[in-house]
């Protein structure tokens, strides 16, 4: 009879999470990660096996966290017209910035970093960015600023802002310039008031 974990999952994603968020995957050391979640070695490894296992399934933690908020975000049909949507979910990390917060986006850091590298990993970041996507395009599709634009144009803009987005979140894990954050988002606003 296999013995129940001795340890709060959730807790201890939380805290892997907020590890491979702060250092990146390469960085983040075993005994971070063991320090950052509150366990042992044998715990770990036993519930997660190894740093690459954890570290998809904290994608996936990240996904439900924090991935999920940004689609039902773009996806409120409280908010009718989707540019609003698109620009409130930009203004938010120009928010984050500005409340001190630079880690950026643990997907678009894993995106950008070595991790990458590793079919697996590639695999979870490319879904992940993928939903990102799509989330977009409900949101132009939901937009009359964007009506007279036929599908194909309008997917295609859900891949500019995308690349928009995750470039957007890994300037400001670089720490630049709030000013520089600021005028980003100022210019990708002045982009959709422009389809008006």
């Amino acid at each position: 009879m296999a013995r129940p974990r001795e340890f709060d999952t959730n807790k201890a994603l939380d805290g892997a999470m907020n590890v491979f968020w702060a250092k990146g995957y390469e960085g983040a050391s075993l005994p971070d990660l063991l320090e950052g979640m509150g366990i042992t070695r044998g715990s770990l490894y036993k519930a997660f096996t190894d740093k690459k296992t954890l570290f998809l399934t904290i994608l996936e933690h990240y996904e439900a966290e924090h991935v999920a908020k940004a689609v039902t975000g773009l996806s409120d049909v409280d908010i009718p017209d989707g540019a609003d949507r698109i620009t409130t979910l930009f203004r938010n990390v120009v928010a984050a910035a500005r409340r001190g917060d630079w880690r950026g986006c643990l997907l678009c850091t894993a995106a950008a970093g070595p991790a990458n590298d590793n079919a697996e990993i590639s695999a979870s970041v490319a879904r992940l960015l993928d939903q990102m996507e799509q989330a977009f395009v409900v949101a132009l599709n939901a937009s009359p600023r964007f009506a007279d634009r036929d599908d194909g144009a309008r997917a295609t803009l859900a891949k500019l802002l995308l690349t928009q987005y995750v470039g957007l979140r890994i300037l400001t894990r670089s720490q630049a310039p709030l000013e520089m954050i600021e005028a980003s988002v100022q210019a990708l606003e002045s982009m959709l008031d422009a389809a008006q």
